[in-house]
Parts: C-alpha cells; sequence; structure tokens
C-alpha cells in the first residue's frame, strides 16, 4: 500500500464489528499472547487481540513483509516502533468501542481517540492537566459544551505526547494547544517556541461520542481515513 511522504493514513475500527478473533489471534508474537492472558475482562482482550493483529495486517501492506513476522522494539516510554530500517511510523489508540491506528513515512505520529464522557469534575481534572490558558479557554464554554472542548483539548495534547514519544509522565502543562472544535493548533511549548512550527494537529469525529485527533510532522498536507471495508 502506497503511503506518500505529505501523507498520513489513519484507520478506524469498532469491535462490535468482528466476530472472529482467530485471524487476529493467529498472528500475534509470543509476547502479545500472554499479555492477552493477563487481561481481567474479556472486553479488554478483545480489544487488544484486534489492535495487535490489525497493526501487523495493515503494516504487512505497508512494509511488504508477512504480519506474523513483523517485530516491534520500545522506547524508554513504551512507545513502538518496527524492529526494521524503515520510514514508516505508526502508534495505535483504543476507547471504548473504537480501534485507531495511524501511519506515516514523514516524521512521527501520535494518535489518540476517547470515549467522551461527562461524569467527572471536568474543571478539576484540566486544572490539573491542562496549561492555564486552555484551562481558561476551556471554562469559557457553557456546561452544555464543556465535555467535548474537554476532549478537544485532551486528545490533542495526547496525541502530541505520543508523536513525541514521552509518555504521560511528561508535564502535560508545559504546552498549549488549541480547544475550538474546527482549528486544531499546538500553541505553544515552554521547552522551544518555535516547535510549534514543526507538528499539524488535525481533530475527527470518528463516531458519535468519541474525539479522536492526530498529531504529526507540520510536512505532511493531507489526512487519508480508512475503515474495515477498506481492509478486504
Amino acid at each position: 500500500m502506497k503511503l506518500p511522504e505529505s501523507e498520513a493514513h489513519i484507520w478506524y475500527f469498532n469491535s462490535n464489528d468482528f466476530d472472529e478473533l482467530d485471524r487476529y489471534l493467529q498472528l500475534l508474537s509470543q509476547d502479545e499472547l500472554e499479555r492477552v492472558n493477563r487481561f481481567k475482562f474479556e472486553k479488554d482482550r478483545k480489544t487488544y487481540i484486534l489492535a495487535r493483529g490489525l497493526l501487523r495486517i495493515l503494516s504487512e501492506r505497508y512494509l511488504n513483509i508477512d504480519a506474523s513476522e513483523l517485530c516491534f522494539v520500545y522506547n524508554e516510554f513504551g512507545k513502538p516502533s518496527y524492529d526494521l530500517q524503515t520510514l514508516v511510523r505508526f502508534n495505535v489508540s483504543h476507547s471504548g468501542e473504537l480501534i485507531v491506528l495511524a501511519f506515516v513515512t514523514k516524521g512521527e505520529v501520535g494518535v489518540d481517540v476517547e470515549h467522551i464522557k461527562t461524569n467527572f469534575d471536568i474543571a478539576k481534572i484540566a486544572e490539573g492537566f491542562f496549561s492555564k490558558d486552555e484551562v481558561s479557554s476551556l471554562l469559557a464554554f457553557s456546561e452544555a459544551k464543556r465535555a467535548k472542548a474537554f476532549f478537544n483539548c485532551w486528545t490533542r495534547k495526547e496525541a502530541f505526547i505520543k508523536a513525541k514519544g514521552v509518555g504521560l509522565s511528561f508535564d502535560l502543562t508545559s504546552f498549549s494547544v488549541s480547544i475550538n472544535e474546527n482549528s486544531p493548533e499546538l500553541l505553544r511549548t515552554q521547552w522551544n517556541p518555535n516547535e510549534k512550527n514543526d507538528w499539524k494537529l488535525f481533530s475527527f469525529v470518528p463516531q458519535e461520542g468519541y474525539c479522536s485527533a492526530l498529531s504529526v510532522s507540520s510536512a505532511i498536507q493531507k489526512v487519508t481515513h480508512f475503515g474495515l471495508a477498506d481492509l478486504d
């Protein structure tokens, strides 16, 4: 499958659309199978099997290597990459029933998807994890729109730190992203005032009740979306 340098590919899957797991389970490595057996809940087990199996199937298409032969390595914060020489980078996220995978051949990539919830103290959580200007922007929204604004911010922030490969131990208050629905953007970083020019953020609604964001190199000009119908 061709992936131009100026393009990012993002795939969405709903775990409810899959009844048979054997095809995906058979592709997993020994360490992945061991992790499967550690899941307490069947829902989490199914999601993990599908996420890793789909990652292998799609990687086979992008890399022209047998899915079962793929090996992954992880940085100190747990971000995975291919254990081979390639420009292809990927990232995976899942929440609720949705699994999202993203691929690029230029720079790094981070993706996040979240099931939108309202049963928590939005302002309190934001004050603990968002920058001061993000909190101010969030609280300017009416209560009816605040949950969606919160997850716009959260997914963009998480996609960005996943693209950087630094993990959730990173100080989330040290950078700011936009919150508005139609203008995803990295606004500032405390460590480098010019870094905002190196990245692009995209936001999507993959399914009603969900919010998703993608962080990629500023060289990316186009994002192409795929789903289950494109897998066969």
